[in-house]
């Protein structure tokens, strides 16, 4: 039987998103408290005789399944090739701040890795498919920085969980980032250790999502939802994650996460809305084997 095994790409939250300066060739420097939430796309794969791509899965309409997708330019990093048929589950939604395909691209590599007993490609390679990729290989919270490349632990987070909230429009990362008024802002003091989850939800209130105010104004229905999630009982935070339009709340307890989620999924039945724990350091639940 041919080696198989299984991919979790978990939804990517920018906690913090501070614009610290521009490079001379374009890129954006940055200052990111990233972690991972209890959701994401999932990546299957066998060794077979070519690469070849499927997608499945609930938010499978209009993914591409051709060269341009990051799961197969992902696969193409590998010299020599490990050759797999790869089925992606699509779970979150596309091109929503959440980085879903650098997810995908990270779990493929991961699961190529696995498959064909290979190191992954080099940190440079990783970056030119997207600036998330390596910090999405990592899938640990992390303090990320320059553009991305730049990684850094933090102490152990307190108990969190997340309701994520995308209304279905889309915001380009782009046209936010040349909306930005200013590119050169304070990064963030240095993280301290936090006791709970009060401690942590003060810290984080006294931080920005400095792609936020360009992406409310070319999307003004980020602001109804960064209202609704903060009407919601129990929500200590309501900010946007990356370039939008995904918004989260930050929730101390996960019955008051699940509830807050209800709430909003009834309300509005045409958002995509969510509940999922903050993820810890816990490498071994983003590849199993499956034979």
């Amino acid at each position: 039987m041919s080696k198989t095994a299984e991919a979790f790409a978990p939804a990517k939250v920018n906690l913090t998103l501070h614009v610290t300066g521009q490079r001379a060739d374009g890129y954006h420097l940055l200052d990111s408290l990233v972690v991972f939430a209890g959701v994401g796309d999932r990546l299957r794969g066998q060794l077979a005789p070519e690469t070849r791509l499927r997608v499945t899965g609930p938010r499978a309409a209009g993914v591409p399944t051709d060269g341009s997708n990051l799961v197969l330019k992902a696969a193409r990093l590998f010299r020599p090739e490990v050759p797999a048929s790869l089925t992606l589950e699509k779970h979150l939604p596309a091109a929503a701040g959440i980085g879903g395909g650098s997810s995908d691209a990270a779990a493929c590599l991961r699961l190529l890795a696995h498959l064909g007993t290979r190191a992954l490609p080099s940190e440079a390679d990783q970056l030119r498919l997207g600036a998330d990729v390596p910090v999405c290989l990592a899938g640990d919270p992390l303090r990320m920085a320059g553009i991305g490349e730049a990684l850094s632990p933090v102490l152990e987070l307190p108990p969190l969980w997340l309701v994520l909230v995308n209304p279905g429009v889309d915001v380009p990362t782009p046209a936010v980032f040349r909306a930005l008024t200013s590119k050169t802002n304070p990064p963030m003091p240095d993280i301290p250790s936090f006791r709970d989850a009060k401690a942590i939800l003060a810290w984080l209130a006294a931080q920005r999502n400095d792609l936020e105010a360009p992406a409310r104004a070319q999307a003004p229905v980020i602001d109804t939802v960064l209202a609704a999630l903060a009407a919601q009982r129990g929500c200590g935070l309501a900010r946007m994650s990356g370039s939008g339009a995904t918004c989260f709340g930050l929730f101390a307890m996960a019955a008051a996460a699940d509830a807050a989620a209800g709430a909003l999924a009834r309300a509005q039945p045409d958002w995509w809305v969510t509940a999922a724990p903050v993820l810890g350091r816990a490498p071994d639940q983003l590849i199993r084997a499956t034979t």
